[in-house]
This record gives C-alpha cells, structure tokens and sequence, in this order.
C-alpha cells in the first residue's frame, strides 16, 4: 500500500501543516525554530526574490496545503498538486469549509482530537488543489510566476527530469523555490536516479541541482529550514530541508 495514502501519514500531515505550536510540540523544551515549516518555506524563502506579487502560482507536492494557502498572500491564482489523492481530498475540504476535523496519536491507541484551520485573513478562492504526478505536470500550468517544490525532489522517481520541467513550466522572470533535505531512498528514487551522493566521492545534491538548472536559472540565494514531523507525544523526527531561490532567464 502507497505510504501516503495511509490514514496515519494523512494525520501527521495534517498536524504538520495545520498542528498549534502547542499540539506540536507540547514540552517547555525542543526544536522551536523547527515548526510551522509549510508556512516558512514561503514565508522566509520568497523574500529572497525580492518580488511580493504573482499572478499564478504552482505548488507541486502540496501535500495537505497549508504552503498553498499561504503563497495566496501573494499570488492571485494558486494550483497544489499532489500525487495522494488522500491528501488532496483532505485540502480540498479545508479550501471549500475553511477547516477540517482531524485526530492525532498521543501513545498507542490514544488518540487527541483537533482541527486543520486555513489561516481567516486568506483569500482560500485563490487556491485549488488537484491530484497529479511531478513528472507529468499538465502543459496548461505553462507560463506560471512562480513554483514551490517543498520536500519533493528526493521523493521523486527521477528527479532530474523533474528540475528539466521547470524551464518550460516557468515563464521568463518567474521564480522557483526549492526547498529538500535530500534524503535519499531507493524506495522511492532508484540510485541510479539520485541527485549525486551516488558514492564517496561523487558531488552533493545540490551541486548536481545547480549543474542541472545553471543553462536557464539564477540562484538567488539559499537558506537552511529545520522542520519538525510528530509521530507521537515522545517520538519525532527532526530534519533540515536546504532551501534555494532560483529566477528564470
């Protein structure tokens, strides 16, 4: 079974995106800095484009949409895209109804009830969500101002064909931001596929990226996101995505 069509993903997701500081992280100590990452992957990361107005935005590997809502602060037109339908669903209810009743583990089979709320100063008719592939991304999303890729590329089955995309998908001028803690598994991309760190003395991730945009994009600066994932009350997982701003020429 597809891990991301599970009712347990979809309800860490949901904490992720939409979980208070409190719900989250319910202990005096702890990665503060690390939450609320769907939000910051705009929010810190599209100043350095130093542009605030879009007309069309896509957010690819939405997931359940809190960074979707929030590039509606500054694109009139967002599309999410994600490749689970359970995900997808789960946006859609809280675009159309503004929030979405969900529960969370505590330990075992205690469960806390709360609710996924899109922020209330969000214009959510911006916004619309759509299930699809990555890898095939339909041509009349062409042209756009602006595209967000959050934690996307190392789950992808090739990668590179992904980042290819962008320089057709993204009118002149338009921005990327990329954001991943380039965490390689072959359950997901096979090694072959991997963006360098093959072996011990191939290139990062990042070099490759760079080689890989460098014909069509700008690098327009970078900056680190911890994010926190929940599992349970006593279990997480703590990463660091690398971000990276990128314009079209």
């Amino acid at each position: 079974m597809n891990l991301y069509e599970t009712d347990q993903l979809l309800s860490e997701y949901l904490l992720f995106h939409y979980g208070k500081d409190e719900e989250v992280l319910p202990h005096e100590f702890g990665p503060k800095s690390a939450l609320n990452f769907p939000m910051r992957c705009v929010s810190e990361l599209l100043p350095l484009s130093k542009r605030d107005k879009f007309k069309s935005a896509v957010d690819i590997g939405c997931a359940v949409g809190r960074s979707s809502f929030e590039l509606a602060r500054y694109c009139d037109k967002v599309v999410g895209i994600d490749y689970s339908a359970k995900f997808i669903e789960a946006a859609k209810k809280i675009q159309q109804h503004g929030r979405l009743p969900f529960s969370y583990i505590e330990e075992g089979k205690r469960m806390h009830h709360s609710n996924a709320v899109a922020p209330e100063d969000i214009d959510r008719s911006r916004v619309s969500f759509e299930v699809g592939d990555a890898l095939c991304i339909p041509e009349e999303l062409n042209g756009a101002d602006l595209v967000l890729a959050g934690n996307l590329i190392c789950r992808l089955p090739a990668p590179a064909q992904f980042l290819l995309r962008l320089s057709t998908l993204l009118q002149s001028g338009g921005i990327f931001i990329l954001a991943s803690p380039y965490t390689w598994l072959e359950a997901f991309t096979p090694l072959k596929n991997w963006l360098g760190s093959k072996d011990a003395h191939d290139i990062s991730a990042f070099q490759a990226i760079q080689q890989i945009l460098a014909p069509h994009f700008e690098l327009l600066g970078m900056r680190e996101l911890p994010f926190l994932i929940r599992e349970h009350s006593r279990k997480y997982q703590w990463s660091i995505s690398h971000g990276s701003v990128w314009r079209r020429k």
